[in-house]
């Protein structure tokens, strides 16, 4: 089954942060940085959020079907407006702070963020996030850019370790989720 990827609309965005929150229902650091009042749906409101931010700012790729997705964002990427900014902090409410104080290794300068990849729970393990990502790594290589992730579940260190990354820090949050930062070198092409 070939699976085609295509750059994401506005119009995809409603669609694309349901997937995300149904991926990262159940996720270490989401379960941990959002509140549990309202969990489902602050965490579709904080996708669409961020999608709409990577949107403007840098790279979203969905699947034909849309059972996945996946943002970018440059080294560059400006931070989102003032408006989203005020509302992903209504939104995370009393974890801000938490999330706030946490001290993640920085990206290495140059690199590109792969800020979520996030597939629906039934199509998980059927190769949509590996096609995605995939794509989104062969545009980057035209770029000759490194791409830098984090991610809480250590089962998705296999997936991006299969695609060439690998890990350059792990951290312990207090109370919280072990992150492990993971880099992908650029492709000689």
């Amino acid at each position: 089954m070939e699976i085609q990827v295509r750059n994401a609309t506005a119009a995809d965005i409603p669609s694309a942060a349901r997937t995300l929150a149904a991926a990262f229902h159940d996720y270490p650091w989401t379960r941990w940085s959002v509140p549990a009042a309202d969990y489902a749906e602050r965490l579709e409101e904080l996708q669409g959020l961020y999608l709409h931010h990577a949107l403007g700012c840098g790279l979203v790729l969905v699947d034909d079907k849309q059972r996945g997705v996946a943002a970018l964002l440059p080294p560059d990427a400006p931070e989102p407006g003032a408006l989203a900014q005020e509302r992903i902090a209504e939104l995370l409410g009393d974890r801000l702070h938490a999330l706030l104080a946490t001290e993640l290794p920085e990206h290495p300068a140059g690199s590109w963020d792969l800020a979520t990849i996030g597939v629906d729970p039934d199509s998980q393990g059927k190769g949509v996030a590996s096609a995605i990502l995939a794509e989104a790594l062969r545009r980057l290589d035209s770029y000759r850019a490194a791409t830098a992730l984090e991610t809480s579940a250590a089962r998705n260190v296999a997936l991006y370790s299969r695609h060439g990354f690998t890990v350059t820090a792990t951290t312990e949050i207090p109370h919280g989720p072990v992150v492990h930062s993971m880099l992908r070198c650029a492709a000689d092409i």
